[in-house]
């Protein structure tokens, strides 16, 4: 064993927040020395082993870390780095246009990186989602637990000392639930604004407004022009056959018919005397 070993093996583990969780009891190294995983008794839970990277010695106590605040802090660092480079490559290219080609293949590099860390990305979410989830459990659990603490004190079933242990324990399981769910928003909060970080550098520029409504006026006046002038004749017309202009084709009018009145006959017997004169 090496002298890393000897300090670590035989001291009380704790989580972030100051739960006892057990004792080293040995560890796991590869041929080079180094230690892979740590072995730690937890009681009636048994043998657990712990990625030796999850854990950090400080004076006698060794503490825990989990494992989706590594991935995710892993994550956040990676990814604001990336950034940062595109940033400044871009800063680079705007001063100084002859340089965009050798940029080019940088570029891509950069942003190979940040797709290969959408994978990743996806699975913090999913391991994030998941530990919540637990934590609620939890949560719930210790409030039961608190309640029939006290409905066993008011039925006298349990002394005040007790009653107090209970509180106080309950209290600070609910206080480390409520830090690390708090934590775990604060990542997803980083996370959900590196994402948009990363949407507003890759993301292809906008037309600015005043040009979009101009180009859209002019494309709907156009529109409006081609719907107003008449569609050009499919097929050419012929005259072949048609019937020649004449006067004779027109129609002849008929002539007013003459209406008879009824005269008497003394305007009869009036013009026959005139005929005979």
């Amino acid at each position: 064993m090496t002298h890393g070993d000897i300090d670590i093996i035989g001291k009380n583990v704790k989580d972030m927040y100051g739960t006892f969780m057990g004792k080293v009891i040995g560890t796991i190294t590869d041929i080079d020395g180094s230690i892979q995983s740590v072995g730690v008794d937890c009681g009636s839970q048994g043998l657990q082993q712990i990625q030796y990277e999850q854990l950090v010695v400080q004076g006698n106590v060794v503490i825990f870390i989990p494992k989706w605040r590594l991935d995710s802090q892993r994550l956040l660092r990676e990814k604001q780095l990336t950034l940062r480079r595109l940033k400044a490559l871009i800063d680079i290219v705007s001063e100084n246009d002859d340089m965009k080609a050798d940029a080019e293949i940088i570029h891509e590099k950069y942003k190979s990186k940040l797709a290969s860390l959408d994978e990743a990305e996806r699975q913090i979410k999913a391991k994030l989602e998941e530990r919540l989830t637990e934590l609620d459990e939890q949560l719930k659990s210790a409030k039961m637990l608190l309640f029939d603490a006290k409905v066993q004190y008011k039925s006298n079933e349990i002394s005040d000392n007790t009653f107090e242990t209970v509180k106080t324990c309950s209290a600070e399981l609910i206080g480390h639930v409520t830090s690390e769910t708090a934590e775990i928003s604060n990542v997803k909060r980083r996370i959900a604004d590196l994402d948009a970080e990363v949407l507003n550098i890759t993301a292809p520029p906008q037309k600015p407004l005043q040009e979009s409504a101009v180009s859209y006026l002019g494309n709907s006046e156009s529109r409006q022009i081609q719907s107003i002038l008449p569609e050009a004749p499919t097929e050419p017309v012929t005259y072949s056959s048609a019937v020649p202009f004449t006067a004779e084709s027109l129609p002849i009018p008929e002539p007013p018919k003459q209406v008879k009145t009824a005269t008497s006959n003394n305007e009869d017997d009036w013009l026959a005397r005139m005929e005979a004169q």
